[in-house]
């Protein structure tokens, strides 16, 4: 898809593959907005065909046509921006990456609580003079550090959310687990649930939701009989990553909640390393890695240039 900005608009020209579709058609079957969403686009006028006004979304479009889309301007975020020190690994229009660092959260837990991510993610781009509604396309836990997709706009929200379920974003995770993890690779599948002794535990449940986990492992240390193993997640199940391993025996560690031993750092050792994914609009293949974080360290320094072998 090429586009290009003016202002507060986005610039589509028509390509061939869209020759003939209407509006309509496009915005719910290629845009995936909502009805709320098309309905708020026709009533605002947030739409020209051609530098007209559209009257009748049924139009059908023709390879060439300039379709203007009202996508920057303000629009106010339910979120309170607050200042904190983060690190982008990649920004455009419409999305932004974030490196989280560990002891914050992805989301507010409160409303007079300012101290997520999504609250720092509205600050940046307050800074850069961009008032948003931020959408975080994917979770970590307060103590898992790495990469963070947040949407700019609703529609290109609806775009990674629909490429998330139809697992077209890769994400890759790098974990140290006790035990020295037999095999090259493996699976794990088992259904996850919550854990009806503990608020915010989750275990391997019967009932519970599906959860596969993908992994390899990539390096012994047997001074300290950890294995550092990278992950791949079909399912995104809540601490998913941390019960799959403790389930066969292999707790990340540091993570006492899941049968971790206590380590010399305060958090599990966990790292979303690299996201990929190809752009909702422009359909280029996007590869970020997250640099560690932690001070001191917890992975070795080469662990991210294993994750291309």
């Amino acid at each position: 898809m090429h586009f290009d900005r003016k202002g507060e608009w986005m610039l589509l020209e028509i390509p061939e593959k869209w020759n003939a579709i209407s509006i309509d058609e496009l915005f719910r079957t290629i845009l995936l907005a909502s009805k709320k969403q098309v309905h708020l686009f026709k009533m605002q006028k947030k739409m020209m065909l051609n530098n007209a006004v559209i009257t009748n979304w049924f139009t059908p479009l023709k390879t060439g046509d300039l379709l203007s889309i009202k996508m920057f301007d303000s629009q106010p975020n339910n979120i309170e921006a607050a200042y904190m020190e983060l690190s982008v690994l990649y920004e455009d229009d419409f999305l932004v990456i974030f490196n989280k660092p560990h002891g914050i959260d992805t989301h507010p837990n409160a409303p007079e609580d300012v101290s997520s991510l999504t609250n720092g993610a509205a600050f940046h781009l307050l800074l850069n003079g961009e008032e948003r509604q931020l959408k975080h396309i994917h979770r970590l836990d307060r103590n898992t550090t790495g990469c963070i997709l947040f949407a700019k706009h609703e529609l290109i929200g609806n775009m990674l959310d629909q490429s998330l379920r139809e697992r077209k974003i890769k994400r890759t995770y790098l974990a140290l687990v006790h035990g020295n993890v037999k095999g090259k690779k493996g699976s794990i599948n088992k259904p996850i649930g919550r854990d009806r002794h503990h608020a915010t535990k989750r275990r391997v449940s019967e009932n519970g939701q599906a959860a596969v986990t993908h992994y390899k492992r990539l390096q012994y240390f047997p001074e300290t009989d950890l294995t550092l193993v990278s992950c791949s997640l079909e399912t995104g199940r809540t601490h998913q990553i941390r019960v799959h391993f403790s389930s066969i025996g292999h707790p990340l560690a540091g993570d006492v909640l899941y049968g971790g031993r206590a380590a010399a750092y305060d958090r599990q050792a966990l790292h979303a390393a690299k996201l990929e994914f190809a752009h909702p609009i422009t359909g280029e293949y996007i590869k970020v890695f997250a640099p560690f974080l932690d001070s001191p360290a917890i992975f070795p320094v080469n662990t991210l240039e294993l994750l291309e072998k």
